[in-house]
């Protein structure tokens, strides 16, 4: 069999969430996604978090390759870079396999329904959902947040019928709208009463760091404290990341050497204003494009 190098988006202990280039076979390769799902790379504060331009670096070296291993441990992220993600995945000519090393929550459990066979342990998690949306020093008017509800209503739709993509014979839209209206948290067992998933034997668990745990209503009780990658983390706070990556790290640095370090949140929130202002003109246009290519996934 011959070899070709391609990119592989490896593990923490690896470096996860950085490309770099590994011995792959011309048949197979493998796909780590094990930190929060972000827009871009402004978006990543750990070097964990991965972003759709991620997926396409990895998906563009890969040749003609006919298999992807596809390992997921996320606590979630963006609804659209998720959205963007499992589209991706489900274009690519490649099998996909879809591995659940540990929790796959929210978007993560979208991204994972990508797999042509999803494998989870019996001590594995998958969590579903409604999507929500945060905001961040903005104002809304009425208007605005029946413009945002009405989005995230069609986002669920959309995640809704990639889930029913993996439902098992018999289980209903309604079954899994009832899901994920409750925030439901399976373990592999569970999970494949509802979906066409395969159940492996109890694996030990990988630790999941994600500031996410802290944002969902039925987080199981201990989760985010006991996860080894969580311990003693304290809750994110934009202008203070207790581990930046190399962009927050250089930014941090510019301000300090020019005497502008009370001055970091005030750069964050105006970075975060301009995405607000470009969310607006491209949110609808966005959503037509991602939920259109989602649909065509579903039952």
């Amino acid at each position: 069999m011959n070899n070709m190098p391609t990119l592989q988006l490896i593990s923490r202990d690896k470096q996860a969430g950085r490309l770099e280039i590994c011995n792959q076979t011309t048949e197979k390769a493998d796909l780590y996604i094990l930190g929060d799902i972000v827009s871009d790379g402004w978006g990543k504060w750990c070097d964990e978090d991965t972003c759709p331009k991620d997926i396409t670096d990895f998906l563009s070296g890969l040749g003609e390759v006919q298999e992807i291993n596809l390992h997921v441990n996320s606590g979630g992220g963006s609804v659209f870079a998720g959205i963007t993600i499992y589209n991706m995945l489900k274009r690519h000519q490649a099998k996909v396999t879809t591995y659940i090393d540990g929790i796959a929550a929210s978007i993560a459990s979208v991204i994972a329904c990508a797999g042509d066979r999803v494998i989870i342990p019996a001590n594995g998690t998958f969590m579903v959902h409604k999507p929500t949306n945060g905001y961040f020093l903005e104002s809304l008017n009425a208007d605005q947040l029946r413009k945002d509800a009405d989005t995230l209503d069609s986002c669920q739709k959309a995640i809704v019928q990639a889930y029913m993509g993996k439902a098992k014979e018999g289980i209903t839209e309604e079954t899994v709208n009832a899901l994920v209206n409750e925030e439901s948290w399976l373990v592999g067992g569970e999970a494949a009463e509802y979906f066409d998933f395969e159940v492996e034997q109890d694996v030990q668990a990988a630790a999941c760091a994600s500031d996410f745990f802290r944002q969902y209503a039925h987080t199981p009780e201990g989760l985010d404290a006991d996860m080894p990658g969580n311990q003693g983390k304290a809750p994110r706070v934009l202008g203070q990341p207790q581990e930046k990556n190399a962009a927050g790290g250089a930014l941090e640095s510019v301000l300090s050497g020019r005497g502008l370090d009370t001055l970091a949140d005030a750069v964050m929130a105006r970075i975060r204003a301009k995405e607000a202002a470009r969310k607006d003109e491209e949110t609808e246009k966005i959503k037509k494009e991602l939920l259109g290519d989602l649909y065509l996934y579903g039952a």
